[in-house]
């Protein structure tokens, strides 16, 4: 089985490798890509069909029927902004539909309070083997592919 994971947000796609922290360029929490959204205010949708397992307001985990988790961080040492900025539109353990609004952000505010607004899309403990990027550079539209996830 195979899982679609979908763009959060809408901007341009980067390797995993050019996000500025080492858990997510060495892909230490799972392989995946990143998107460098747009710089206006937007929404971040979940990238799965599932539970919300983890929500914070700058990162959240969906975990789909089949079990495969994605993690989406709303840019990178945002969680020093304490939740400023970004609105919540479910909770923990709602199940949410692929496409369906979670967060409300803003990565311009991000970026002018000194943080990259670069948003990794993680397959937790997956194997790299596992992912077919559907898009590996270029833009991408807030619920296109970025890639699937064999095995899930």
């Amino acid at each position: 089985m195979s899982v679609a994971v979908l763009a959060p947000v809408s901007g341009r796609v980067v390797p995993l490798t050019e996000v500025g922290d080492p858990v997510f360029a060495q892909s230490i929490v799972g392989p995946g890509i990143a998107v460098e959204p747009a710089d206006e205010a937007t929404e971040a949708v979940a990238p799965v069909d599932g539970v919300v397992a983890a929500l914070h307001p700058h990162a959240f985990v969906v975990t789909s029927p089949t079990g495969v988790s994605v993690l989406v961080h709303l840019g990178i040492d945002t969680v020093r902004l304490k939740g400023e900025g970004f609105a919540l539109h479910v909770v923990k353990g709602e199940t949410v539909r692929a496409g369906q609004r979670l967060v409300d952000w803003s990565p311009p505010a991000v970026r002018a309070a000194g943080f990259a607004a670069v948003c990794p899309v993680i397959a937790l403990d997956a194997a790299p083997e596992a992912l077919r990027m559907a898009r590996d550079a270029g833009t991408v539209s807030v619920g296109a592919e970025l890639f699937s996830w064999s095995g899930g």
